[in-house]
C-alpha cells in the first residue's frame, strides 16, 4: 500500500541538508516523491495526494527537517506544470524535465513510480536534468485561446466532412461551391434523404452553426489580448502568413532567444526529418515531429498559402516535380515549412519585416 505523508509519521534522517533533490512522479490521484541529499544518500520515499493541499503538505514537511534549499525535477505531462506551479510558490526551485530525453539517459529494465521518481532524483543530483522551458502565465493563457480555437475549427471541419459524405453515400453530388453558404443551405433543407440521416444532418448544421459564434468570439478575443504583441507584426510581413496564424506562431515560439539558430528553431518545430546514423548507414527517416504540433500546424498552413509566392514558387514547383504526385505536393510543403521557420528566426532576432528595404531576400530567408 502506498505510504502517504497524511497517515505516515516516518522520521526522516535527523540532519540538516544544505540541499535535498527531489524526484515527482505523477499519477492521476498521487505524486510518489524520493529525496536524496546533497551527499547522494537516500532521504526519503514517500506519497502525497495529488493536490494543492497535498503539495503544501509535502513542501511542510520537508522544511521541518532543515533543508535550506530543495530542488525537484518532475517530468513533462499533463499536471506537470501545476505541480511547478505549486512549489514554487512554495519556494522550491522546480525543473519539469523533456520525458523522451529522461529515457533516454536512464532506460529502464524494471519501471515502477517510486524507480521513477528515484531516476528523477538522481538526474538533479547529478546535475543531468534535460529541462525543457516553461513559458510564463500570460503566454500560457495566449496558447491556450489558439489553441481551443484550433480545436473547434477541427471539429467544424470534421462535421462539414460528415454532411459531404452523407451527399456522397445517397448520390447527391454538390452543384455549389459553398455548401454552407446562402445557396449551399438552402440546397441542404431540400435535400431528400431517409433518417437517421436526415436528422444527423440537421443537428451537424446546428453544431457548425454554434462553432462559427464561439470561433468568431475567440478570433476576438484573441486579436484583443495580441494586440500589442511585438512578433505579430513582423510575422505578417512573410507570405502565406495571416493575423490569427501569425499570432498562433508568436505564442507557441515564446522568447526567440532561446533559440540559438535557425536550426535549433527547426528544430523545435518537428519539421526536420529523423536520421538514423550506425557506422557507414546513414538513413533520414519521415518527419521528427517533436515540439508543438500547433506551431506545425501553423507553419504548414503559412506555406500552403506562400506556394505562390514569386521568392519560393520556383523551388516549390520543382521539389513537387522531382518527388511525383504521389508525395512531391506534401513534401514540398514541409520544406516550404522549414524555409518560413528559418525566416521567422532571421526575422524575430534581428527585429526586421520580411524582405526589409535594401537588403536582399537572403537575409531573411
Amino acid at each position: 500500500m502506498a505510504r502517504s505523508i497524511v497517515t505516515e509519521d516516518r522520521a526522516w534522517k535527523e540532519a540538516s541538508y544544505i540541499m535535498l533533490h527531489v524526484g515527482l512522479d505523477l499519477s492521476r490521484k498521487r505524486v510518489d516523491v524520493c529525496a536524496i541529499s546533497d551527499q547522494g544518500e537516500l532521504v526519503d520515499e514517500l506519497a502525497a495526494p495529488f493536490d494543492e493541499e497535498g503539495l503544501r503538505r509535502l513542501t511542510d514537511r520537508v522544511a521541518a527537517k532543515h533543508a535550506d534549499r530543495v530542488r525537484a525535477v518532475v517530468e513533462s505531462m499533463n499536471g506537470a506544470r501545476f505541480v511547478h506551479d505549486t512549489l514554487e510558490a512554495q519556494g522550491w526551485d522546480v525543473l519539469v524535465a523533456d520525458a523522451q530525453r529522461v529515457k533516454g539517459l536512464a532506460p529502464l529494465a524494471c519501471k515502477t513510480d517510486k524507480i521513477d521518481a528515484r531516476v528523477l532524483a538522481e538526474l538533479s543530483f547529478r546535475d543531468l536534468v534535460p529541462a525543457i522551458w516553461l513559458p510564463d502565465p500570460q503566454v500560457r493563457r495566449e496558447r491556450e485561446l489558439a489553441r481551443f480555437r484550433l480545436h473547434l475549427v477541427r471539429h467544424r471541419s470534421s462535421l462539414k466532412n460528415r454532411i459531404h459524405s452523407t451527399l456522397i453515400t445517397f448520390g447527391k453530388p454538390c452543384p455549389v461551391s459553398d455548401l454552407f453558404g446562402v445557396a449551399g443551405r438552402k440546397l441542404l433543407e431540400r435535400l431528400d434523404v431517409p433518417d437517421p440521416w436526415r436528422d444527423n444532418l440537421e443537428a451537424s448544421v446546428v453544431l457548425i452553426d454554434q462553432l462559427d459564434r464561439q470561433i468568431d468570439a475567440i478570433a476576438s478575443e484573441l486579436k484583443h489580448v495580441g494586440a500589442d504583441h511585438p512578433y505579430v507584426p513582423l510575422l505578417m510581413t512573410a507570405p502565406g502568413v495571416g493575423w490569427l496564424v501569425g499570432f498562433s506562431i508568436a505564442c507557441e515560439i515564446g522568447d526567440i532567444r532561446r533559440f540559438s539558430s535557425p536550426t535549433k528553431l527547426c528544430g523545435y518545430t518537428g519539421l526536420c526529418p529523423r536520421v538514423i546514423q550506425s557506422g557507414e548507414t546513414d538513413r533520414r527517416g519521415p518527419i521528427s515531429k517533436h515540439g508543438p504540433k500547433y506551431l506545425r500546424w501553423a507553419l504548414f498552413e503559412a506555406a500552403l498559402n506562400a506556394c505562390d509566392h514569386p521568392l519560393y514558387k520556383e523551388r516549390y514547383e520543382r521539389t513537387k516535380k522531382r518527388l511525383g504526385r504521389q508525395r512531391g505536393p506534401k513534401v514540398a510543403q514541409i520544406e516550404l515549412s522549414r524555409k518560413l521557420t528559418e525566416a521567422i528566426w532571421h526575422m524575430l532576432t534581428r527585429n526586421q519585416p520580411f524582405a526589409p528595404a535594401g537588403a536582399p531576400f537572403r537575409l531573411a530567408a
